[in-house]
């Protein structure tokens, strides 16, 4: 190995399978092994009779949907705020002194606290779950998106304007399809978070989701199927990971040049 090297596609795949395989094989160890009481961890072959029976038994499938559109909802509603905004802050220095005070205050409030307001003014229902993916998101995406436009290079800038480009013309001819791929990448990153949010707002006051499902596995001591939702979660991000990349190098495939 060496930094920064290349790896093949197929070497990538291999190494990737790889430690999964590694993973699993140390949990089935230290569970039939009776290194950790079942209770505490259940073993891979437990999980996966246990996810079975949820999914057979207990409607899981609707659960998983639920969760999928809050995340989803949530996290394209934040996106449809942020973006511009952060667009603005990063090509208007004037727009981002007003903002980037409060966008740097508000992102370090964490959305967990305001669950308690939140449930006071929308209910239990989705709204609130919606308004905790967006709280959690919105604000992360704007000072992303504006660090990202706001870091073009200079001489493209200046090449625009020898060749006679106006204002409007600089930000979306130059610096938005610079930031693009970016932004884009940022988005990835940030949908993995919203998660995170989903599953915190569906532990409280929640009659669905995959959080629901969690915290009632907890209260029945059921470990497999509390491992089996977790896993769930991870499934759906790695798989919606890879086709945010696909989509990515798609639509901008300058970003590899």
């Amino acid at each position: 190995m060496k930094p920064l090297e290349p790896v093949s596609p197929t070497a990538r795949v291999v190494l990737g399978i790889a430690f999964f395989v590694i993973f699993f094989a140390a949990w089935a160890a230290v569970t039939f092994g009776g290194l950790v009481p079942k209770i505490f961890l259940a073993d891979p072959v437990t999980m996966l009779r246990e996810g079975w029976y949820l999914l057979t038994n207990h409607g899981f499938l609707v659960d998983i949907g639920v969760t999928v559109w809050r995340v989803v909802g949530g996290f394209i509603l934040a996106a449809l705020v942020a973006v511009p905004l952060g667009l603005a802050m990063g090509a208007y220095k004037p727009v981002e002194a007003f903002f980037e005070p409060f966008v740097s205050f508000a992102r370090y409030l964490p959305a967990s606290a305001f669950i308690p307001l939140f449930i006071l003014w929308a209910g239990v229902g989705e709204k609130q779950k919606l308004l905790v993916i967006f709280i959690g998101s919105v604000f992360q995406i704007v000072l992303m998106v504006a660090v990202a436009v706001g870091s073009i290079r200079r001489d493209l800038v200046e090449a625009a304007l020898t060749l006679g480009a106006r204002d409007q013309g600089i930000v979306a001819r130059v610096m938005v399809p610079y930031a693009a791929p970016q932004i884009a990448e940022i988005l990835r990153l940030v949908l993995g978070w919203a998660w995170t949010y989903v599953i915190v707002a569906e532990l409280i006051g929640s009659s669905s989701g995959i959080g629901h499902m969690i915290i009632e596995s907890q209260a029945l001591l059921a470990t497999g199927q509390m491992i089996f939702g977790i896993i769930v979660i991870g499934v759906i991000g790695l798989i919606s990971d890879f086709l945010f990349k696909a989509v990515n190098q798609k639509l901008f495939p300058w970003s590899t040049i």
